[in-house]
């Protein structure tokens, strides 16, 4: 698969994930969270521009910090 198409495609998946989050336990999580964001904003910028490791660096990194916060927030 190409990478700008897998690209788009975590970001897209990304902002679904962050969609379904309920409940978050915690200001320390929400911060996580925040933070998970802005990693995907980096990779929507850095998409733009044309560098597609850099956005596919910041896109797993903002899915790995999401999916440690919702792990922690199993029940």
């Amino acid at each position: 698969m190409e990478l700008k198409i897998r690209v788009e495609k975590d970001i897209t998946k990304f902002y679904e994930n962050v969609g379904n989050i309920s409940t978050i336990r915690g200001e320390k999580e929400m911060k996580v969270v925040e933070l998970s964001k802005m990693y995907a904003s980096d990779a929507k910028s850095y998409l733009v521009k044309g560098d597609l490791d850099s956005a596919f660096s910041c896109i797993s990194y903002a899915h790995g910090l999401l999916d440690a916060i919702l792990k922690l927030n199993e029940k």
